[in-house]
């Protein structure tokens, strides 16, 4: 990026790190963790994006009380992730890893592991649940009957339909052992469930699909979400496994419901939430000068979409002549037309922004993954995101951005126009940050 973009460029990316740092482990669970229970263990599982990160925090805090002789357990965080970590690695709470988005035959042992340790602990533990956005993937227990393999074909073929998450979640906890509160469901121990949301109004059903919780949905719920959207399956040669079927078909399949008394002796916490973090950055915002425009933590709907309402209210701002910051949180969808393409959700809203604002002067963007990975296959070398400025479709020199987005390459176009933001794993996951700047 030129040295006259680099001003903007450190002020967007100052922004992001606002949003990601106050919903750091380090930051926002120390201060949360419980006693360990005066006669029994502290049982620690977990899983998520923030998974390492969360380890470490808890590993450092009763170290420093003394209190480490009488904790066991572990945590399931993405390849990579743990390798990021700065500091001493924690020894006493293990970290394992496993495939994120969608899992392998590591997130099926790390889920088996986990249940068993559960499953152990006695009415006089407590079992501590540190669990981030990627839980989903990262403990992977298919019902009785699913192979690992069809569960990966199902996961694989919705995220590429443009699913959301509410809908992906809806179907994964009717076709799991561990999800949609069969976790709680599998001990006799108290369990504190602490978790960093990842999704808009911070569902604890939907958070890594609610091991520990009350699931609110329905088979018939979950079938109707696969009725939705197999035929863009289908277009793209993906089929339903029959096995995902007959479950979704059996009422033995049914999750626990809120009135279950399995409930009354767990407990849930949310430590940090997406709308903290769009307040941490519109706080900085506001001291350098900006009106905020804040959309919220729970933008939804087609990433090309979205980023074309977007480019209208910027537009509106520089024509008023207002120096404004325009954020936005929330995961947003991307229907796959072109399997080649290289890309995730805020690269494809990104490169529809720039198109849509056709270099309008001193308009400039940020659109990140607060994980610090952008879709693919979830590589700590993956994009976090991109930053778009007036010269962003100059500087790629390709003829057609336009047939760039529709052939979901947006990751391609980036690397031509110099946008990308690579970060590697921030340790935490509040969803999707975008900002757009107007500075008349």
């Amino acid at each position: 990026m030129t040295g006259q973009a680099a001003a903007p460029r450190a002020e967007l990316l100052a922004l992001f790190d606002a949003a990601v740092a106050v919903a750091h482990p380090d930051v926002c669970l120390p201060r949360q963790l419980p006693p360990v229970p005066e006669r029994g263990r502290l049982v620690v599982v977990g899983a998520g994006k923030a998974g390492a990160a969360m380890a470490a925090a808890a590993e450092r805090h009763y170290r420093e009380r003394g209190a480490l002789d009488r904790i066991v357990g572990f945590t399931t965080a993405p390849y990579g992730t743990a390798e990021a970590l700065t500091g001493e690695p924690p020894g006493v709470i293990r970290i394992v890893s496993a495939r994120h988005p969608t899992p392998d035959e590591s997130s099926l042992l790390a889920a088996e592991k986990t249940l068993a340790l559960v499953r152990a602990a006695t009415p006089d533990d407590e079992v501590l649940v540190l669990l981030s956005g990627g839980a989903s993937a990262l403990w992977a227990a298919p019902a009785l009957g699913l192979e690992l393999v069809n569960k990966v074909a199902l996961t694989r073929g919705l995220l590429k339909c443009g699913a959301d998450i509410y809908e992906m979640n809806t179907v994964r906890r009717h076709i799991s052992r561990i999800k949609g509160g069969r976790l709680r469901r599998a001990t006799p121990a108290r369990t504190l469930t602490l978790a960093i949301s990842d999704v808009p109004g911070d569902d604890p059903a939907t958070i890594g699909s609610g091991p520990t919780v009350a699931d609110p949905t329905t088979l018939a719920e979950a079938r109707a979400v696969l009725e939705r959207f197999m035929p863009r399956m289908q277009a793209l040669g993906l089929d339903v496994p029959p096995a995902v079927t007959a479950l979704l078909a059996d009422p033995a399949n049914e999750t626990p419901k809120p009135e279950d008394p399995v409930f009354g002796s767990a407990e849930f916490r949310i430590i940090a939430t997406p709308a903290h973090a769009l307040a941490a950055a519109a706080e900085q915002a506001r001291r350098a000068g900006y009106e905020v425009v804040n959309l919220g933590d729970s933008v939804t709907g087609e990433a090309r979409d979205v980023a074309q309402a977007h480019a209208k209210l910027a537009r509106e701002a520089s024509a008023a002549g207002s120096k404004v910051a325009i954020l936005s949180g929330g995961e947003l969808s991307v229907t796959v037309r072109n399997t080649a393409g290289r890309g995730g959700r805020c690269q494809e809203y990104g490169l529809a922004l720039a198109i849509a604002l056709s270099g309008l002067p001193r308009v400039v963007a940020l659109a990140a993954d607060t994980d610090g990975i952008d879709g693919g296959e979830g590589r700590v070398t993956d994009p976090a995101g991109v930053i778009i400025d007036p010269d962003t479709l100059g500087r790629a020199r390709h003829a057609d951005a336009k047939k760039m987005l529709d052939n979901n390459d947006a990751t391609t176009f980036f690397e031509a126009a110099g946008g990308l933001i690579v970060r590697g794993p921030t340790h935490t996951n509040v969803n999707d940050f975008r900002v757009i700047l107007v500075d008349p």
